[in-house]
């Protein structure tokens, strides 16, 4: 004879079955936390300001003639959150790069060596 206070194998192996099945949806339902990218939505001098104000008074002259493309690598690899971040960084820093001093003089100006000299003393007899 069974007792109605221990259930056999043919009521309880149900129920633990159904339990199981329950827990699964409910964990298949609730939505994986995913990472945040904390920089997404900010300016480029924003970024800038926020990230490398630390070291860097400046952008200016950061890019040191680097091409985008490249400068967007080195970032990525170093310091940005993601490609998006580091190709929006490295075009502001290429954007404010100041231009190296021999480009800088306006074309028909020529530098301070080749003006003419006074002619020297002549020394006397």
């Amino acid at each position: 004879m069974r007792s109605l206070f221990r259930p056999g194998r043919e009521v309880i192996a149900p129920l633990v079955i159904l339990g199981t099945v329950a827990a699964a949806s409910v964990v298949l339902t609730v939505p994986l936390a995913s990472a945040q990218n904390l920089d997404a939505g900010k300016s480029p001098e924003k970024l800038f300001a926020d990230g490398c104000m630390a070291c860097h008074r400046s952008p200016r002259g950061l890019a040191k003639g680097r091409y985008s493309l490249t400068l967007s690598w080195f970032l990525q690899d170093h310091y940005s959150a993601g490609p998006d971040t580091a190709k929006a960084l490295a075009a502001y820093l290429v954007s404010v790069d100041t231009p190296p001093p021999a480009a800088a003089a306006k074309p028909g100006t020529k530098s301070s060596r080749s003006k003419p000299h006074p002619p020297k003393p002549v020394q006397g007899q």
